[in-house]
């Protein structure tokens, strides 16, 4: 079993390396995205599937929190929290309109959409990403593997190129979590502090 614990190990840290030597240009662009957005009057919306919906609740309650600082709320929202909504619009429209209805209901020129998806081909997302650039807004992808069908159709696609889906969560988080310490730091003075 301990081996079985390295080898999980090692493709976590080659996973993790990738951000380093392949993704920091494209993070950096994350960054300075979220910030435009948010300093611009726009919200962020984000969504995802599964783990992605959880990596999405994730991102949206640091913004609307906090992440290191005490500093103002964020405005950003999870659209796969709403249960009403989801079970309602998946009943009437289908499960590939979860997200495509509320982008439509909810997003404006000013606002930032992030798609979820470690596969880089979930249907739902890929739809609400088509809305939201309908409508207008910038939009942003944490992908895997190869980047699927969405990373073409986002603005910035961050893409992990790693084929075992939880180390691709794994660099997700990474990602998530890096983009609230920068965006946050740079939005607030160190002086509001932790």
């Amino acid at each position: 079993m301990k081996e079985e614990i390295q080898v999980y190990l090692e493709g976590h840290k080659r996973a993790i390396d990738i951000l380093a030597l392949q993704m920091s240009d494209s993070i950096v662009r994350a960054v300075e995205l979220v910030k435009q957005t948010l300093s611009g009057g726009g919200k962020i919306l984000i969504m995802g599937n599964g783990g992605s919906a959880a990596d999405a609740q994730h991102f949206a309650a640091e913004l609307v929190g906090r992440f290191r600082l005490e500093r103002k709320a964020l405005p950003a929202v999870a659209l796969s929290t709403d249960t009403s909504i989801l079970t309602a619009v998946g009943n009437d429209y289908g499960f590939n309109e979860i997200f495509k209805r509320q982008v439509e209901a909810l997003a404006l020129p000013a606002d930032l959409v992030i798609g979820i998806s470690t596969s880089g081909n979930s249907p739902n997302v890929a739809l609400a990403l088509a809305a939201a650039k309908e409508a207008g807004c910038k939009t942003m992808a944490l992908l895997g593997r190869d980047g699927g069908s969405i990373a073409s159709r986002v603005d910035l696609p961050l893409v992990v190129p790693v084929d075992q889906t939880p180390h691709v969560q794994e660099c997700h988080l990474t990602i998530i979590h890096m983009l609230c310490d920068l965006v946050e730091r740079q939005l607030f003075s160190a002086s509001e502090g932790v």
